[in-house]
């Protein structure tokens, strides 16, 4: 159970960082670092995402469910 426990708090851990470099990407009411990667080459600032900023958002997303499953996974496994 104590390599399962190190395992789950390795990934816990990579996904946390991972979490917060994907939310500091995300661009605020002037753009962000996402126009780095090409969120800002076109001109669809009418309302409408980019492919990247959408892909940016479902990444951030899937890392977030990630972050929840770990974070229990991590109560259940240090509670027992």
């Amino acid at each position: 159970m104590a390599i399962l426990t190190a395992v789950v708090v390795v990934l816990h851990l990579i996904v946390s960082f991972a979490l917060v470099i994907l939310i500091l990407l995300h661009s605020g009411r002037g753009g962000g670092l996402s126009d780095v990667f090409g969120g800002g080459m076109m001109s669809s600032n009418l309302g409408g995402s980019t492919v990247v900023e959408r892909n940016l958002d479902r990444l951030t997303v899937i890392t977030g469910v990630v972050f929840a499953i770990t974070t229990v996974a991590l109560t259940w496994l240090l509670a027992s």
